[in-house]
C-alpha cells in the first residue's frame, strides 16, 4: 500500500472542498448556521491532513520493524523515527530529490524502496558506498581491501527462539554497532538475483564480493545470517532513498527500549 500517494489524494479532495466553501459557500452561509457535511467531514479534515503530509513528506516518518534482520540494533516490534531530510530534501509520492544536503555514510541505518518491489521499504544498514570494493568472505567483512574493526562480545540470546549468536562490535565509519553471526548457517549466498548489475559481483563458497557502482549503496543487516540484503538483491539506487533511521519511540513489549539505538 502506497501510503504516500493516499495521504496525497486526500490531501487533494479535502483541499479543494476546503477551498469551495472559503472562496464561495461559507459567505453564503449564516454565522450560525450548521455546516453541511461535505463541510465537516470533507474540508474540516484539510488543515489536519496537511500537516500530518507535511510532517510525514519532508521532517519525520513512523516505521515498525517486521523482521529480524536487524537484530540486535532493532527488534521485532519496535517503532522508529526516520529523518526524512537528512539526505536531502524530495518530492513527495515520486521520491525525486530536490535539495541535496548529506550523502549516506558508513554505518549509517537507512530506510529505502526494496528494488525488486518499490511499493516496499526495508531497513538495513549502510555497508557500501558508490566506489567501494565490499567483501564478505568468510562471514568477516572487508571494505576496500582493509578488514572492519571486530571485537567479539558476549553471545546474544536470541529471547523468543532461545539459542544463542555469536555477536560482534562491529565499527563502520564512525559508527559502533553490534552484528550477528550464526556458526551452523553457510556462508555461500544460495539465493542472489539476476539483479542489476550483477556483474559487479563474484559469488563463491566463502560468500560475496561486490564493487558498489556509481550512484548505488551496499546494504546489510545486522543479523547477518538471517537477512536477505544487498548480497542477495544487489544495490540501491540513490533514488530509492527514504531516510535515516535514529530514534525508537515505542515498543509494546519492552518500554525500555524506547530512546535506544546504536
Amino acid at each position: 500500500m502506497n501510503f504516500a500517494l493516499i495521504l496525497f489524494v486526500l490531501l487533494v479532495i479535502t483541499g479543494v472542498l476546503y477551498a469551495i466553501d472559503v472562496l464561495k459557500f461559507r459567505k453564503l452561509r449564516a454565522k450560525d448556521a450548521k455546516e453541511p457535511l461535505w463541510v465537516e467531514w470533507g474540508a474540516g479534515f484539510f488543515p489536519v491532513i496537511l500537516i500530518v503530509f507535511v510532517l510525514r513528506s519532508f521532517l519525520f516518518e513512523p516505521f515498525k520493524i517486521p523482521s529480524g534482520s536487524m537484530i540486535p540494533t532493532l527488534l521485532v516490534g519496535d517503532f522508529i523515527l526516520v529523518n526524512k531530510f537528512t539526505y536531502g530534501i524530495r518530492l513527495p509520492v515520486i521520491n525525486k530529490k530536490i535539495i541535496d544536503i548529506n550523502s549516506p555514510q558508513r554505518g549509517d541505518v537507512m530506510v529505502f524502496r526494496y528494488p525488486e518491489d518499490p511499493s516496499l521499504d526495508y531497513i538495513k544498514r549502510v555497508v557500501g558506498l558508490p566506489g567501494d570494493t565490499v567483501s564478505y568472505q568468510n562471514k568477516r567483512l572487508t571494505i576496500n581491501g582493509q578488514p572492519v574493526v571486530t571485537q567479539k562480545v558476549d553471545d546474544y540470546l536470541h529471547p523468543e527462539r532461545l539459542y544463542y549468536s555469536e555477536q560482534l562490535q562491529e565499527k563502520l565509519g564512525e559508527v559502533d554497532h553490534r552484528a550477528l553471526n550464526d556458526a551452523g548457517a553457510p556462508a555461500f549466498i544460495p539465493d542472489a538475483a539476476r539483479f542489476p548489475y550483477r556483474e559487479n559481483c563474484t559469488y563463491n563458497a566463502a560468500g560475496v564480493t561486490c564493487t558498489v557502482p556509481a550512484g548505488h549503496y551496499f546494504m546489510m543487516g545486522d543479523n547477518r545470517d538471517n537477512s536477505r540484503d544487498s548480497r542477495a538483491w544487489g544495490f540501491v539506487p540513490e533514488g530509492n532513498i527514504v531516510g535515516k533511521a535514529f530514534f525508537i519511540w515505542l515498543n509494546f513489549s519492552d518500554f525500555s527500549r524506547i530512546g535506544s539505538f546504536r
